[in-house]
C-alpha cells in the first residue's frame, strides 16, 4: 500500500515540530554554559572522523559500511563492485525529450538552456573575480534538476559498463522521468493526471517486455530521477493533485531509485547530491578549488540566499530574509528580487565570504543551495532535522555536527531570528575551522566531474553513487536468490 504522505500542493502545512525540541531559553543557556565541553567533544569527533577516513583510504574493504565516506581511489575503480548494463531505450523516453526542449519551460522558454552541454547548462559568466582564471571553464549555470542527463552521459562512458547483460550487476534505466513529468506538473495549464503519467506508463510497458527485467522483476535495476521524490508520488487520480504516480506503479515496486531528495521511509531509494555549477575537469581542478576556498577571507558571520514566498502566511524564508537584512553580521541575497536559479555570481560571492549559510527547507526538506554553500566552504545551518537526517548518507559524514549546525525552526520563530546570531557566535573558532576543513575535504564527492570518463583517481559524486548502487544491488540479488522464486517482496 502506498504511504499517505504530504506532497507539494497540499493545503495542510508540512512543517512538523520534532518530538522534543529545546526551548529557546534552554538552548541559549546550553550554548553559553557548555562551550568548552562541546568544543572538546567536537574536536574528539573530528579527529576520529579524520582517522577513519585515512584508515579507509589505506585499507579499503568492500564490506565495511563506513566506505560511504571515503574518496574513491584508483584501486577501487577496478569494477570490484560490479558492472553496469545501460539499456538502449526508445529515444522518445530520453533524447527526444531533450530535442524538444522548448516545451520544457512554459514560462520563460529557457528549457533549452537547462539541457545544454549534457545537463551542465550554459557556461557561467561573471565569475572572473570569484574563481581562479583557469577554473572558469569548469563552471556552468547548471539547473538543479539536470541529474538525469549528467548520470546518463557518465554511465555511457564508464569503464565498468558492460554490453553483455549476463555480466551485469545492475541495470541502469536512462528514462528521463523528471523531464517527461516536469512539463505537466503545473495545474494552471490544465494538465491532467493522465498527462503526468503517460510517459511513465509507456516506458513501463516497454520495460516489462525486456527479459532482464523479468528475471528479478526489476530488483537489479535502478533509475535516476532528476526531480524530488514527491513529484512522483501522487496518491489519487485527481488532476488537481500534484505530480505523477510513477513510484507507486506496481512495475516500479522493486526498482532502486536515486534522486536529489529521498523519502526516508522508502527502503529502495537514496538521495544523491544536487548538481552544482562546478564541474572539475581533473584532479588538479579540484585541488586548486580547495586551495582557493581555504584562502578566502570570510568577513560575514552568516549569509542567507533565498526568495520570499508570499503565498505562505508563515513563510520561514521571509522571516530569515527580514532578519538577515537588518543584522550587520549577515549577508543577504534576495532571489525574489533577482533570479538565482539561472545562475548568479552574487550567490557564490556570499557563500565564499561567509562562515555559515542558512539552509531552510526548499520545495522538499533539502535544497540545492546546501551544496552550493558547501562547495564554497561555508558551513550549512539547518532548521529541520529532515534536511540532513538520513539524507545523502553515501556522500556526507554520518556525524552531522562535524560539518553543520542545527537550530530548531520553532526557536527561530519565537526569537524572531535573533537566536541565530547568538548560536553561531557561540561556536568556537577552532570548531569553525575544523568544520570548514571537513567540508573542503568532502568537495570532490559533492560535485559531478566535467569529463565523460570521470576524474581518474579522484572519485566524484557520480563515482561514489555508482559504487554504492552496485554493491547494494549485488546484495539484493544475493538476498533474492536465497528466497522462493515467487516471493520477490524486496527489502
Amino acid at each position: 500500500m502506498p504511504l499517505n504522505l504530504p506532497f507539494p500542493g497540499n493545503k495542510q502545512s508540512t512543517e512538523q515540530r520534532p518530538p522534543r525540541p529545546l526551548q529557546l531559553k534552554q538552548a541559549l543557556q546550553s550554548v553559553k554554559s557548555q562551550i568548552p565541553l562541546n568544543q572538546c567533544v567536537f574536536l574528539f569527533a573530528t579527529i576520529l572522523l579524520q582517522i577513519w577516513i585515512l584508515f579507509s583510504l589505506i585499507h579499503p574493504s568492500p564490506s565495511n559500511p563506513s566506505s560511504a565516506h571515503r574518496h574513491i581511489s584508483a584501486n577501487r575503480q577496478d569494477c570490484s563492485s560490479g558492472k553496469v548494463y545501460v539499456y538502449e531505450i526508445p529515444r522518445k523516453f530520453n533524447y527526444e525529450l531533450v530535442e524538444n526542449c522548448k516545451d520544457l519551460d512554459p514560462w520563460k522558454g529557457t528549457g533549452c538552456k537547462v539541457v545544454a552541454n549534457g545537463g551542465f547548462g550554459p557556461p557561467a559568466t561573471g565569475l572572473w573575480n570569484l574563481v581562479p582564471e583557469n577554473l572558469v571553464p569548469a563552471w556552468y549555470w547548471t539547473d538543479l534538476y539536470s541529474a538525469e542527463l549528467i548520470y546518463h552521459e557518465r554511465m555511457l562512458n564508464h569503464k565498468c559498463r558492460t554490453m553483455d547483460p549476463k555480466e551485469a550487476t545492475g541495470f541502469y534505466l536512462p528514462f528521463y522521468a523528471g523531464i517527461a513529468v516536469g512539463r505537466y506538473l503545473f495545474t494552471e495549464f490544465n494538465y491532467t493526471y493522465q498527462d503526468r503519467d503517460r510517459y511513465c506508463e509507456m516506458f513501463l510497458d516497454w520495460l516489462e517486455e525486456q527479459p532482464s527485467y523479468a528475471e528479478y522483476r526489476g530488483a537489479d535495476h535502478f533509475i535516476v530521477l532528476g526531480r524530488l521524490t514527491w513529484d512522483f508520488r501522487r496518491l489519487t487520480d485527481n488532476s488537481s493533485d500534484w505530480g505523477s504516480s510513477f513510484l507507486y506503479m506496481p512495475r516500479m515496486k522493486n526498482v532502486f531509485r536515486l534522486g536529489p531528495e529521498k523519502h526516508v521511509k522508502d527502503r529502495i531509494e537514496e538521495s544523491v547530491p544536487y548538481p552544482t555549477g562546478f564541474h572539475p575537469r581533473s584532479e588538479s581542478d579540484i585541488r586548486e578549488w580547495q586551495r582557493h576556498v581555504r584562502s578566502q577571507k570570510r568577513d560575514s558571520l552568516f549569509t542567507f540566499v533565498g526568495g520570499k514566498r508570499q503565498i505562505f502566511k508563515r513563510d520561514f524564508r521571509r522571516l530569515l530574509m527580514d532578519y538577515c537584512s537588518r543584522d550587520e553580521a549577515c549577508r543577504a541575497v534576495d532571489c525574489s528580487a533577482a533570479s538565482c536559479s539561472e545562475g548568479s555570481p552574487a550567490v557564490f560571492d556570499a557563500f565564499l565570504h561567509s562562515d555559515f549559510c542558512l539552509q531552510p527547507r526548499g520545495d522538499g526538506m533539502a535544497r540545492r543551495s546546501m551544496f552550493d554553500c558547501m562547495i564554497s566552504g561555508a558551513i550549512p545551518v539547518y532548521f529541520w532535522k529532515g534536511s540532513f537526517k538520513d539524507q545523502y548518507v553515501w556522500h556526507l559524514p554520518w556525524i552531522s555536527e562535524t560539518f553543520s549546525v542545527y537550530i530548531d525552526h520553532d526557536d527561530v520563530r519565537k526569537s524572531n531570528g535573533t537566536v541565530i546570531r547568538e548560536v553561531l557566535e557561540g561556536v568556537h573558532r577552532d570548531n569553525v575551522r575544523q568544520m570548514r576543513e571537513t567540508i573542503i575535504e568532502l568537495i570532490p564527492r559533492l560535485v559531478y566531474g566535467g569529463r565523460k570518463e570521470g576524474l581518474g583517481t579522484v572519485g566524484d559524486a557520480f563515482d561514489v553513487t555508482l559504487d554504492r548502487v552496485l554493491k547494494r544491488l549485488k546484495a539484493r540479488k544475493s538476498h533474492l536468490l536465497s528466497r522462493a522464486a515467487d516471493d520477490y517482496e524486496i527489502f
